[in-house]
């Protein structure tokens, strides 16, 4: 039976239910407003059902394999077997439990749930194609709408995903076995991660990248780092070459993916040389892009940038006074937990709050290893801003609880204005960084100083031993490093 079209209404309309999506749903439906989100996919989106979860849950699972076979320097002697398949069903439970714990949580802040496609028709108006064949579709008026519609992987082209030889990183996470040799094209924080977790896994990784140094944006001492610990666990790394074709090997066993650098000759004038590599199978992870194309953005008045992204301000509106922009569609930095504060956001300024974001402290983590983890500014970035940047610094090689932990590369940054001491940034590499950022975070949030941070007792032995001895150092005070 095909369901006829029907015309309902809803005070705010969200569209994408991922991160962004159904935090601003919950939020808005809290404050009392009747609230109605449309997803097309899965609940929670890329992030839980096919990046941030999954892969989370891959990285912690290799990591127990790899350090288990790898501590007789320890007294531990063992040779573990992985189970690749029980391994991804483990993963998919992860997932399953928390998309369903989405859905309770919606429906019990009283969302409407609508699974389909929507398509803006107007200013105040969305045509909604349900799921499922059959299923009809329905129009639905809106006195203000959410999109969070989220973003996909960048293709390179010649190299469209077919999620056998050509893979998304959503293709990479859900493989049912280990291929023994894997092509990454791109060093970025999708491309390291998933890397160093097939390699791990037993598979021969190579990594190619265009530009000069893993993880673009990042500082050297930082990069070094984990580029240097995935070297040490078998990656390949390539850098200054481009992906630029691929085939079909002759034997059918896998494939050959050329590659281009480019370097001056002794007159000066630039050549091109092709490389060649043969890999079972590429993984292409070489950044995002947003979804805004067929979801009726002219209809609703709203126009993207050069870079395909929807302007908004401090309060995620966008140029449509009525119509707010949320998570990876909204632009750079495409974070989950961004994207939650900017639906937050959203719902608490339609609801008529006195609300809006303040990007001074969005943390970022890359579950590399060891862990990556910042906030705030960097010297050479507060610098830049007019302050006159002091930076205290403990290796985690001073540590004791980071040696129990047989890691020792790694350290804490932590940047504060000289005269002031207010707390301007942090840079981490260390085991759990995503977990000990939030300590400088809270401390920027809050407008705390380095006394601040040296004054609170920290518990021993743990790692934020090192966040402690770092703000101390920036203070000439180092009681476990020498002051410099």
């Amino acid at each position: 039976m095909v369901v006829g079209d029907v015309t309902t209404g809803t005070e705010v309309l969200v569209v994408g239910g991922g991160p962004g999506g159904y935090v601003a749903a919950i939020r808005a439906a809290q404050l009392g407003l009747d609230t109605t989100l449309v997803e097309k996919d899965a609940y929670g989106g890329t992030c839980l059902n096919y990046g941030c979860i999954p892969s989370k849950a891959l990285i912690s699972a290799t990591d127990v394999a790899h350090r288990a076979g790898d501590a007789e320097h320890m007294g531990v002697f063992a040779n573990p077997a992985v189970d690749v398949e029980a391994m991804m069903e483990w993963k998919d439970g992860v997932v399953t439990r928390l998309t369903r714990g989405v859905e309770s949580l919606c429906e019990n802040a009283g969302v409407e749930l609508v699974d389909g496609v929507a398509t803006f028709t107007g200013e105040n108006e969305a045509r909604v194609a349900h799921s499922g064949e059959g299923q009809g579709s329905e129009t639905i008026a809106f006195e203000h709408a959410i999109v969070a519609t989220g973003s996909r992987p960048v293709t390179v082209p010649g190299f469209e995903f077919d999620g056998e030889r050509i893979l998304s990183s959503k293709d990479a996470l859900a493989l049912e076995s280990v291929p023994e040799s894997l092509l990454v094209v791109g060093a970025g924080y999708i491309g390291m991660e998933l890397s160093t977790v097939y390699q791990k896994l037993g598979c021969d990784v190579t990594v190619v990248e265009m530009l000069e140094e893993a993880l673009p944006g990042y500082d050297q001492d930082v990069t070094d780092i984990v580029r240097g610990r995935a070297e040490d666990v078998g990656v390949d790394f390539y850098f200054g070459e481009a992906a630029s074709g691929w085939e079909e090997r002759e034997d059918a066993d896998g494939i050959r993916v050329r590659t281009e650098s480019t370097a001056q000759d002794g007159d000066g004038d630039e050549e091109v040389a092709v490389e060649e590599f043969n890999a079972d199978k590429a993984l292409v992870a070489v950044g995002r892009r947003a979804v805004t194309e067929d979801l009726g953005l002219d209809a609703l008045g709203v126009e993207t940038d050069e870079n395909g992204f929807i302007p908004t301000d401090d309060q995620a509106r966008t140029e449509q006074e009525h119509v707010f922009a949320v998570g990876d569609v909204a632009g750079e930095p495409m974070l989950a937990h961004l994207a939650s504060k900017e639906g937050e956001v959203a719902a608490e300024v339609i609801a008529g709050e006195p609300s809006a974001l303040d990007y001074q402290a969005v943390p970022a983590a890359v579950f590399t290893d060891p862990e990556i983890g910042t906030v705030g500014m960097t010297a050479a970035e507060a610098e830049e801003a007019g302050f006159d940047p002091v930076v205290g610094q403990m290796p985690l090689r001073a540590s004791g609880r980071a040696l129990t932990l047989d890691e020792k590369e790694g350290f804490v940054k932590v940047v504060a204005d000289a005269e002031s001491e207010f707390v301007l940034g942090a840079q981490i590499v260390a085991p759990e960084a995503s977990e000990l950022i939030g300590e400088v975070g809270l401390a920027i949030e809050m407008g705390a100083t380095l006394e601040d941070m040296a004054a609170t007792i920290h518990t021993h032995p743990t790692l934020t031993e090192a966040v402690h001895e770092a703000a101390m150092a920036a203070r000439g005070e180092a009681i476990h490093t020498a002051n410099r």
